[in-house]
């Protein structure tokens, strides 16, 4: 059975769309990880096998192929443990794979099968909602910030079965609700810095040093907008 899950990725500050497609076939067992993963994604094989397991559910004793899509783009961090152990269960018929193509799955698995907040998600959110993707289905740490984005549905989930529950019975949950007017206000993000920004090695760098130094930035937005300068 073959099974097509659709996620993303944060290259710079932009959102790409990834396919996770997952082909569960005769053979001896094991799971191959396609489509340049990073070590984070490859350590996912072992992780999504347990959390499957300890979640309630059989883990196919047979030839998993996992291939993330589009195959040149680098994929990293754990935001795929849940695409993929959904696309496993899915391409096993243990769940419906009826909504797949029309949600985008996130999240970091556990081995309990609790789901755990991953970063990037705000931007993921803006991308889906210009790709016409109907809703992401997250963790619940993360709904709340995805859900300021219009005209999107946000269901947050704390546990896989949760997910599974969902996408055979859609008609038991809404999608998450905020408040714009009271929630963007009072919302923090303890600790942020430039760590958690993909990529754009020269940039940071640059931001780096000017911050140890105290030296001025320009900023150019734009060909045609007049840089301004920070100090």
């Amino acid at each position: 059975m073959l099974a097509r899950v659709w996620s993303a990725s944060i290259v710079g500050i932009d959102a790409v769309k990834v396919g996770v497609e997952v082909d569960v076939s005769g053979g001896l067992p094991g799971i191959v990880v396609l489509g340049l993963p990073d070590s984070a994604i490859q350590e996912s094989r072992e992780r999504v096998k347990a959390t499957l397991k300890n979640a309630g559910f059989a883990f196919p004793m047979r030839k998993i192929v996992i291939n993330l899509t589009p195959a040149d783009l680098r994929k990293e961090g754990p935001c795929f443990d849940l695409p993929i152990s959904v696309g496993i269960l899915a391409a096993s018929e243990q769940v419906s794979a009826d909504l797949l193509g029309d949600y985008l799955f996130l999240g970091e698995v556990s081995l309990d099968g609790s789901l755990r907040p991953v970063a990037g998600v705000l931007p993921i959110a803006a991308a889906a909602q210009k790709m016409g993707i109907a809703g992401l289905v997250i963790p619940a740490d993360n709904a709340q910030e995805a859900a300021v984005v219009q005209d999107l549905a946000v269901y947050g989930c704390k546990h896989l079965s949760e997910v599974v529950d969902f996408l055979n019975n859609p008609g038991r949950y809404k999608p998450v609700q905020i408040d714009d007017t009271t929630k963007i206000a009072t919302v923090s993000y303890p600790g942020a810095d430039l760590h958690e920004v993909k990529g754009q090695a020269h940039a940071r760098r640059a931001l780096e040093i000017a911050a140890a130094g105290g030296h001025n930035l320009i900023l150019s937005i734009a060909k045609h907008v007049q840089p301004f300068c920070w100090s």
